[in-house]
């Protein structure tokens, strides 16, 4: 292949090829407040946007347990009750290491949170906030995960 098809081939054709989706798994934390309920949200590492804990899957563990592990990572959720269905999914557009742009669906699971630590592993990589699931629908930045939340 000449340098100017694997430049037309890399800027015009395989942009327009339909890529798959990747799968991610991410956690809704929540807790009780009275008769309503409040939701844990943490900050991107880096943009600084208001997301949930999420990740890819961790081979060994099941989508509900992966998601509790990254409740655990980004926003110190150290105990919790998840529910093993997930409560819906979204989708958006990541931006991987190689400079390239996938579409994710993400799967997510409601924790009741129990414990919550101030040391975590990426504690001083992100803020966490509790707030309303309207507060942090209108803080979110994904129309499917604004959709979740308001209808938490």
């Amino acid at each position: 292949m000449t340098d100017a098809s694997k430049r037309a081939w890399a800027e015009l054709v395989r942009p327009l090829l339909p890529h798959p989706r990747l799968l991610q798994v991410a956690a809704l934390c929540y807790r009780k407040n009275g008769t309503n309920k409040d939701v844990l949200m943490i900050t991107s590492r880096d943009t600084g946007r208001w997301i949930l804990p999420k990740g890819w899957p961790i081979e060994g563990l099941d989508a509900s347990s992966t998601a509790m592990r990254e409740a655990w990572e980004e926003a110190g959720v150290r105990e919790g009750t998840i529910n093993k269905d997930a409560v819906g999914s979204f989708d958006y557009v990541k931006e991987l290491d190689t400079g390239r742009h996938a579409t994710c669906v993400t799967e997510v699971f409601a924790v009741e949170v129990e414990k919550l630590e101030d040391t975590f592993p990426e504690a001083h990589q992100r803020t966490r906030k509790w707030m309303t699931p309207v507060e942090a629908a209108n803080l979110v930045d994904e129309p499917g995960l604004r959709n979740i939340l308001d209808n938490f």
